[in-house]
């Protein structure tokens, strides 16, 4: 039976990239999302849709159903009087508010004298994610 739009679904899973897990929660909580709300990747619940309470799948998410395609041009120099007194490294994330006032990250990915270059992209971003998704419960 499949899963349908609006029930919630609580899953265990880990995530793969590159052959590294890089998130999991196995042992600990599931994951509760409404199934058809957006609330996870879209490649994601694409592919758990066929599955039952207690089955296991692995599951390889593409980066262009997940978090997109790494986009070199989402890169901005953002001058460093932004920041405040805020003591910036590189790799550092910040949140900040878009445009329409939704919350964004970025990455600082290079420090000059007087601006800083902040990365748009999603961490994950360009990447294909590999799970191993286990269904405890659908309501």
């Amino acid at each position: 039976m499949a899963i349908e739009n609006n029930q919630l679904v609580s899953i265990n899973y880990e995530l793969k990239i590159e052959g590294e897990v890089v998130d999991s929660n196995i042992d600990k909580e599931p994951l509760e999302f409404t199934y058809g709300s957006g609330q996870i990747i879209p490649g994601l619940e694409s592919r758990i849709a066929d599955m039952n309470v207690n089955d296991t799948k692995d599951i390889n998410v593409p980066a262009q159903e997940a978090y997109g395609e790494y986009n070199p041009e989402a890169k901005q120099l953002v001058p460093k009087e932004q920041f405040g007194d805020l003591e910036l490294q590189v790799g550092m994330p910040l949140q900040g508010q878009g445009e329409g006032g939704q919350p964004i990250q970025v990455i600082v990915t290079n420090i000059l004298d007087n601006e800083v270059e902040v990365d748009f992209n999603h961490p994950l971003a360009g990447k294909d994610l590999d799970f191993s998704i286990t269904i405890q419960a659908i309501k």
